[in-house]
């Protein structure tokens, strides 16, 4: 028997390659990009282990060139969705009897594999597939996935060594049981990473998922699920259905035996699935979990004191790496007047230089909107802004669907601060400013805090501590990850665990040791030495 008490070392986050001109990790990532664009792969169901086709096919395309097919995949109907709550439920008894170092072996050797065999694997996909260009797809779909393996069985093992004081007459330990049924996993297109943690961070802890991946991130989500399989993951603890969400989420939310939803994406489907929960709550064994991520309307304020250069490029990043389709993208600024001309000049000297385009040509800093509807849904925000006293555009506004879906990354300058673009999420390459009035700036302050229903990211610039400290308190709860002279993006596993609240959701942190607690359901045992033989007690003689 194996007794051994395995001590997890505290891990350090992979590090990010730099893709320099001629650099060996360029010429393989390039020649990777070439591979996966001239042919055509066929995505399974992936349910206890097997390959499953139905027959019932969609097809997988680049965003930068909507007529090029990557994949078709197959669909999920309700035979299949069946099929895979049975597969989680059979392999349960298994999974979360294997020690848990045993589990950790297996998600350390994911992430060796994504480090070392694979990366350009999943690397080329997500650009492909999802519109990355090569610094975007390396942070993420490389190196946030291996973080969130090595850190979550860090984190895992800190959470297991928690344990209740004993005394000399009982003996008392905590066991944190696996949730009793299976998790749900629902995971965006934005970011693969999210899709491996969705995924693995229940199942790290004892859980089996059934994982219903976005269809706009198919291509590298199922590489990820090919080197789950070549890990050794057990077949059927994490089942892999594409498909249609509501026809998924139908017949998953039905079953007794849903323990748990792990989720990001949109607020109202969130929403959605919060209230069918509460529909079933009569239904369920015990009452599911429920983990979600949702909006985000994250904002930008600059102190008279901030730095101009240090904002502007804050903003350009913030709001247009990755085409704003983040949950964290920088998407309202509040400037100083005194500041606004100098901030203004920097920015638009960066967006006249930043050059959009495809994916494989590494110069471009802006590359194409996931899909159609997002293009479509992008361009009605900026043609609202066309058509108004109320704001006007700085820079940018254009849009160009006919080939791939480029829309330019957009200033829009609001002067009403409750103009439409500064309240609702947008989620795409536009950026709303508002200039406030120096001596404002405290109603401003409180502006930023009141005029979104979300509160996931948000960053303060100053030069001035005292004010920092001051910004920090007055938006204490309008976002749930706060930068101090930094940008909105970028949070790091292990170093920023990352969620916020009101209806950006739950704020269960992922990327550390709280998101994993919800996976668990904690049982506490008592052992008592030597049991009392007499009911009554001492003074009672």
């Amino acid at each position: 028997m194996n007794n051994a008490i395995c001590e997890m070392v505290d891990p350090h986050n992979e590090p990010v390659y730099s893709y320099l001109p001629n650099s060996p990790e360029r010429i393989k990532l390039l020649k990777e990009l070439e591979r996966q664009s001239n042919i055509e792969i066929e995505i399974p169901l992936i349910i206890g282990g097997k390959e499953v086709r139905t027959g019932n096919i969609g097809k997988v395309v680049m965003p930068h060139d909507h007529g090029h097919v990557l994949a078709t995949y197959h669909k999920a109907g309700e035979k299949e969705i069946k099929m895979a709550i049975d597969a989680a439920l059979a392999v349960k008894e298994e999974w979360m009897t294997m020690s848990w170092v045993e589990r950790s072996a297996i998600f350390f050797k994911i992430a060796d594999l994504i480090a070392k065999k694979y990366r350009y694997t999943i690397n080329a996909s997500t650009m492909l597939g999802q519109g990355k260009n090569i610094f975007q797809s390396e942070i993420d779909a490389v190196c946030e996935s291996i973080d969130f393996l090595r850190y979550n069985t860090f984190f895992a093992s800190q959470i297991y060594n928690q344990q209740p004081k004993s005394d000399s007459a009982t003996m008392n330990r905590l066991e944190y049981r696996p949730l009793e049924g299976f998790v749900f996993a629902i995971s965006p297109f934005n970011f693969t990473s999210i899709g491996t943690n969705l995924c693995t961070a229940p199942a790290l802890m004892g859980n089996s998922v059934v994982w219903k991946p976005a269809t706009t991130s198919l291509l590298s989500n199922y590489y990820l699920m090919k080197v789950y399989e070549e890990a050794g993951l057990p077949g059927g603890v994490i089942n892999f259905i594409p498909g249609a969400g509501s026809t998924i989420g139908n017949i998953v939310l039905n079953d007794k035996n849903l323990a748990g939803i792990h989720f990001t994406g949109g607020t109202n489907t969130f929403n959605g699935l919060w209230k069918k929960v509460g529909e079933n709550l009569d239904n369920y064994v015990s009452y599911p979990k429920l983990v979600g991520e949702t909006g985000g309307k994250d904002f930008v304020v600059a102190h008279p004191s901030a730095d101009p250069l240090e904002v502007a490029t804050a903003l350009i990043r913030g709001a247009f790496e990755y085409q704003g389709q983040k949950c964290s993208a920088a998407s309202r600024a509040y400037l100083p007047k005194s500041l606004w001309s100098e901030i203004k000049n920097h920015m638009l000297k960066m967006l006249k230089e930043i050059k959009m385009g495809d994916v494989q040509d590494p110069n471009n800093f802006i590359n194409a909107v996931i899909d159609e509807t997002a293009f479509d849904f992008i361009m009605g925000y900026i043609e609202k802004a066309k058509n108004t006293k109320d704001a006007e555009i700085l820079i940018g506004g254009k849009g160009n669907k006919s080939k791939g879906y480029f829309i330019e990354p957009t200033v829009i300058q609001a002067y009403d601060p409750h103009f439409i673009t500064m309240e609702e999420e947008i989620f795409g390459p536009v950026l709303t400013v508002y200039v406030y009035e120096d001596e404002k700036f405290e109603e401003t302050l409180k502006l930023v805090d009141q005029t979104s229903p979300y509160a996931l990211t948000g960053a303060i610039f100053a030069k001035d501590r005292r004010m920092l400290s001051h910004m920090c308190r007055a938006l204490r709860y309008s976002a749930g990850n706060f930068y101090y002279n930094d940008k909105p993006t970028g949070a790091m596993v292990g170093l920023q665990p990352f969620g916020g609240a009101r209806k950006s959701g739950t704020n269960d942190k992922a990327g550390g040791y709280m998101n994993l607690i919800r996976w668990t359901s904690p049982r506490t045992i008592k052992e008592t030495f030597i049991p009392a033989t007499d009911y009554k007690y001492p003074y009672m003689d």
